[in-house]
């Protein structure tokens, strides 16, 4: 018997992106074509480091909550989410 995947749906940047149920907010960025999530002080671009949530490099704003890791937040339908990179 074949397993049908969930897919959902949000944005990033106002792209809308799907991805199955159970993938980050990380894969969906990169799916978007954003590596770059925020900026340095200095004004360089920044994107995942170690991807487990420990380097804080993949901070991106997800419905107005600023702050947030990509790489350990899962996406959820409807999800907006905005990098600064």
């Amino acid at each position: 018997m074949r397993r049908v995947r969930e897919i959902v749906a949000l944005s990033v940047n106002g792209r809308r992106v799907e991805v199955a149920a159970g993938s980050t907010v990380l894969a969906a960025a990169a799916l978007a074509g954003k590596m770059a999530l925020r900026r340095s002080p200095a004004g360089q671009p920044r994107g995942a480091l170690c991807g487990m949530g420990v380097c804080f490099e993949c901070r991106v704003t997800i419905d107005g909550v600023a702050h947030r890791r990509a790489c350990q937040t899962l996406c959820a339908e409807g999800m907006e989410v905005r990098t600064d990179g």
